[in-house]
């Protein structure tokens, strides 16, 4: 038996997972925000391509799991708690590259601008974004 009426219209869930997704990614860019020492959008709005590099790999990463998760299943709740679960192994990867890094500061090389670390911090997200989502099941 197929689903009928209006909640399980394609267009109507298209708008659904977008705005659930829109809203986790808002909370997720709160939540990084915490978690860096810097300012992000601060940062951003002077100028500072290392944080913006950083802070679109984070953007992509979290919007590619998503993706996956979207892909993968067939309900809301099930879609947000394995999209946040990808999130928190995102999170987790943050720190394990400023843990992972111990001759110098991942977030102060941000702040200070430096455009190579911010590149390779997008490339971890972007990079591990894909590994995540495959492995949500």
């Amino acid at each position: 038996m197929t689903k009928t009426g209006f909640w399980s219209h394609p267009l109507v869930e298209t708008a659904g997972y977008f705005s659930v997704v829109v809203l986790c990614l808002i909370v997720s860019m709160v939540l990084f925000e915490l978690v860096t020492k810097y300012k992000n959008w601060e940062e951003i709005r002077k100028g500072n391509l290392a944080v913006a590099f950083a802070t679109g790999g984070k953007i992509f990463g979290v919007a590619n799991i998503f993706r996956y998760s979207i892909e993968r299943h067939n309900s809301l709740p099930e879609m947000i708690g394995w999209g946040l679960f990808g999130f928190i192994l995102l999170v987790f990867a943050y720190i394990l590259f400023e843990f992972l890094t111990p001759k110098f500061n991942i977030d102060k090389e941000i702040e200070a601008d430096n455009r190579s670390v911010g590149f390779i911090s997008l490339t971890i997200s972007v990079g591990l974004s894909f590994v995540i989502g495959a492995s949500i099941s």
